[in-house]
C-alpha cells in the first residue's frame, strides 16, 4: 500500500495510488529495449485475463478506446441503434456515434441506478444491435438479465466496466460475463496506466479484430493474404486506428494489478465506514446494496433528500467545496450536452436519472485516505447538511 498521505488542505474525490514498485516497473522499461508494441503487453494483457477468468484481452491507450474498439468488433455500423444508460461519461455514448450509429437512451433503476433491464425491452426496435450496460460506480449491473433479453433479440452486449474492475456479479468476477467488457486505467480507478483501457472476451474472434483495429487494421505474418511477398511484409485489411498502449503503461499496469486486491478492500472499508456513518441520516441516503453483487467501489455517491433542506445540491456541493472535500457529481445526463441537443436529445427521457442527477454528490473515495481523511468527510457533511435542515 502507499504510505505517503495526500492530505494537506483539500481532499479529492479520487486518486492514483502509487509506490516505489511502480516507479521501478516504469523505469526497468524505460532502460531497455521496448518502450511500446512489447513484451510488456501481452504480459499485462494475460494477467488481467487471469485475474478477471476470462479467455482473451487486448490492451488499448485508454478506456474510450476501448469502448470504441468493442464497437467495431461487435459490428456496429451506420444506421444501427445502440442501447445505453444516460448516467454515464459521455465515452459510453460517444463511442456508438464513432460508429456512426445511434444510441437509444434507457432510464436507470431507481435503487440500483444501472440501467433498468424491464425498460430495455422497450426500447428495442428492428435496427437494434447491441446494449451497453455501464457498472455505474462499481456496481454490476443485473447482467444474467441483460444478456437473456439480448439472446433473445440476437443482440451483443459490451459491458462498460470502467468503474467495476474486482467487483462480483453472483461470485463471477466482472470480465467473464458479456460478450466484450471494457476497463479504464485512468489515475481515479482501481488501477491506473495513467491512461490505458483494455477489452475482455471469451470470443476468438472478437479477439482477432480488436487486435487489428488498435493497429490501424494491419496484420503481419501468418495473418497476411499475400504470403509470396517477404517476412517484411504487412498488410491493412480493414480501417482501424492508432489505439496502441505502450510498453511504459502495460509496465505500471502489471505491477499495479499485484495491488488490486489490497486498493479494493480499503475501498470496502471506507465504505463501510460511510455506511455506518450515514445509514440513519434523514438528510440522504447511501448505496443500494445486494448480497449477490458485491461492487469494487469505484465511487462513493450519496443522494440528497432535498426536500428536507432549504438549498439546492449547487449550494450544497459549493459549500462543502469550501470545507475542502473535493465532492463531485458523477453524472450529468448524457443527452444534456449541448452536441447531443444538437443531434435532437431531448430533456425528459430518462425521469428517473435526471431527478438523481439533481440530487447526487460523490463523496472522497480512494486507498490513500487515512481514518482521520474519513472521519472528517462524515463531520463534515453531518455539519453542513444539518446547517441546511428545513425541520
Amino acid at each position: 500500500m502507499c504510505n505517503e498521505s495526500i492530505r494537506n488542505e483539500f481532499l479529492p474525490y479520487g486518486r492514483q495510488c502509487l509506490d516505489k514498485n511502480d516507479i521501478k516497473s516504469v523505469v526497468d522499461v524505460l532502460k531497455g529495449d521496448w518502450l511500446t508494441t512489447g513484451p510488456k503487453i501481452k504480459e499485462f494483457e494475460e494477467k488481467v485475463a487471469d485475474y478477471c477468468n476470462t479467455e482473451y484481452a487486448v490492451a488499448v491507450s485508454n478506456g474510450t478506446a476501448a469502448l470504441h474498439a468493442a464497437c467495431f468488433a461487435a459490428g456496429i455500423s451506420n444506421g444501427d441503434e445502440v442501447i445505453t444508460t444516460p448516467l454515464t461519461f459521455a465515452a459510453s455514448a460517444n463511442c456508438i456515434l464513432y460508429q456512426r450509429a445511434k444510441p437509444i437512451f434507457v432510464d436507470i433503476d431507481p435503487k440500483t441506478y444501472n440501467i433498468n433491464p424491464q425498460k430495455i425491452r422497450e426500447k428495442i426496435t428492428s435496427k437494434t444491435k447491441a446494449i451497453i450496460p455501464v457498472d455505474y460506480t462499481g456496481r454490476p449491473v443485473f447482467i444474467d438479465e441483460i444478456m437473456k433479453i439480448a439472446r433473445e433479440y440476437n443482440l451483443l452486449v459490451i459491458e462498460d466496466a470502467a468503474h467495476s474492475i474486482g467487483a462480483k456479479y453472483k461470485k463471477k468476477k466482472v470480465g467473464s460475463l458479456a460478450d466484450m467488457t471494457t476497463f479504464s486505467f485512468h489515475p481515479v480507478k482501481h488501477i491506473t496506466t495513467g491512461e490505458g483501457g483494455m477489452i475482455l472476451t471469451n470470443d476468438k474472434e472478437s479477439y482477432n479484430r480488436l487486435k487489428k483495429f488498435r493497429t490501424h487494421g494491419i496484420v503481419k505474418g501468418k495473418d497476411v493474404k499475400n504470403q509470396e511477398e517477404g517476412p517484411w511484409f504487412y498488410e491493412q485489411l480493414e480501417l482501424g486506428y492508432n489505439y496502441r498502449m505502450t510498453d511504459i503503461q502495460a509496465a505500471l499496469g502489471i505491477s499495479q494489478l499485484e495491488k488490486i486486491d489490497q486498493f479494493i478492500d480499503r475501498r470496502k472499508a471506507i465504505v463501510k465506514r460511510y455506511n455506518d456513518a450515514f445509514h440513519d441520516f434523514d438528510l440522504l441516503e447511501i448505496p443500494f446494496q445486494t448480497k449477490d453483487i458485491k461492487s469494487s467501489w469505484h465511487l462513493y455517491v450519496v443522494k440528497l433528500n432535498l426536500e428536507k433542506l432549504t438549498v439546492s445540491r449547487k449550494e450544497i456541493f459549493e459549500v462543502l467545496r469550501k470545507e475542502k472535500l473535493g465532492v463531485n457529481v458523477h453524472y450529468i445526463p448524457v443527452y444534456y450536452h449541448p452536441y447531443y441537443q444538437n443531434l435532437g436529445y431531448k430533456k425528459g427521457i430518462c425521469p428517473v436519472a435526471e431527478d438523481l442527477y439533481e440530487r447526487i454528490i460523490t463523496l472522497p473515495l480512494f486507498p490513500q485516505m487515512k481514518s482521520q481523511d474519513v472521519e472528517d468527510v462524515i463531520k463534515i457533511v453531518y455539519k453542513v447538511l444539518n446547517n441546511y435542515r428545513k425541520y
